[in-house]
């Protein structure tokens, strides 16, 4: 194998599969082997859990495969400038950019699996909205590893009304509902792994990415743009349904803007004796919203933000970590809460008028 590549393109190829199999997940994380295929090199990494495969524009002169750590490779390509050039020679793989020189032991290539073949294409969307989408439900899933499902971002595609549903659930519930091209396949639903999900979404960032959802035994869901595939192998089980865990009605709306919100809520939580203590927050008629944190003895902190209300004034408690993720997973400039009773979860949803609406939080009140 001889090639020689564009450091920027060959960086960015290299950080792909680093990115998505980070080193040390895995028995195969840090091996990347690298093909050529119609003047391209094609790199790849595999955790058993997820695998990256991606491509890049290169002069090649001689054809071949070598299998390599991928931590060392992309520690390599970080530091050096100029065109790379890569040669196999015997076990070894020399790399030179500019002034230096490397030589990288290989790994038998009978050590590194087959990839995963990717599924069938359910659908077709934009590729930075679901990022975001990713973005905005992970603040919901669950870090307690003994309950893996919880652990997941749920996926449903909707044949009738062409749309892709991602949620998930633990202390708090998130859900985001896409619009997509999909290919009128049955609806199907899966759960995939939050942390592999979350990696795999640096991915998405074509103006379009195609998605395959498992079907069947198949059990892998497939996130691919133009020069890259992402497998990840989905979870046993199922998540909630979230359409039952949000009501429709409700007895008080109040809209507040987020990033003053979010300051004052972080101030009155300073005072709080333990870190989950609940901060007390106060809509009233006058277009007020007070913050109160600390109670008895202890130390105690009130704070106010502008707000508008619709219905009767209303005291509720938050546990101030879920409610910063749920107004975090927004990414809008204002909420719109919607509440039952103090004693209910409320509902939080963006409120500037446009797609972000459909992103919305269950918060679990103190």
């Amino acid at each position: 194998m001889k090639l020689t590549i564009d450091h920027t393109a060959f960086a960015a190829a290299v950080s792909t599969p680093s990115e998505v199999c980070p080193p040390g997940s895995g028995p195969h994380s840090r091996r990347s082997p690298a093909g050529r295929l119609q003047q391209r090199v094609r790199i790849s990494a595999f955790d058993y859990e997820i695998s990256a495969d991606t491509t890049a524009a290169a002069t090649v002169t001689e054809t071949g495969r070598a299998l390599v750590s991928g931590r060392l490779l992309s520690d390599i390509v970080c530091t050096v400038r100029g065109d790379v050039h890569l040669e196999l020679r015997g076990p070894r793989l020399v790399l030179k950019a500019g002034s230096a020189r490397f030589i990288l032991p290989t790994l038998p290539l009978d050590e590194y699996p087959a990839l995963p073949e990717p599924g069938t294409i359910t659908g077709t969307l934009d590729g930075p909205a679901f990022a975001e989408a990713v973005a905005q439900v992970a603040c919901a899933v669950s870090r307690e590893e003994s309950l893996p499902t919880l652990t997941g971002i749920g996926l449903h595609h909707d044949s009738e009304a062409a749309t892709l549903t991602l949620y998930a659930t633990d202390a708090t519930f998130a859900v985001r509902t896409l619009s997509w091209k999909d290919a009128n396949l049955p609806d199907t639903s899966a759960v995939i792994p939050g942390r592999a999900l979350r990696r795999a979404k640096a991915t998405a960032d074509d103006t379009t990415v195609d998605l395959a959802l498992p079907t069947g035994d198949a059990g892998l869901f497939t996130l691919r743009s133009d020069l890259t595939t992402t497998a990840i192998r989905a979870l046993e089980g199922e998540l909630p349904k979230y359409d039952a865990l949000f009501p429709t009605e409700f007895a008080h709306t109040a809209t507040v803007e987020i990033a003053p919100l979010k300051a004052a809520a972080q101030r009155v939580a300073l005072v709080s004796a333990k870190k989950d203590a609940p901060i007390k927050l106060t809509f009233t008629a006058d277009s007020t919203l007070v913050l109160e944190g600390g109670t008895g003895d202890d130390a105690q902190a009130v704070d106010s933000v502008d707000t508008s209300l619709t219905g009767g004034e209303l005291t509720i408690a938050f546990n101030p970590a879920f409610l910063l993720d749920g107004l975090n997973a927004l990414m809008a400039e204002s909420v719109q809460f919607d509440f039952i009773s103090p004693t209910k979860p409320a509902v939080l949803r963006a409120h500037d008028g446009d797609d972000q609406a459909s992103a919305t939080s269950s918060c679990r009140s103190g």
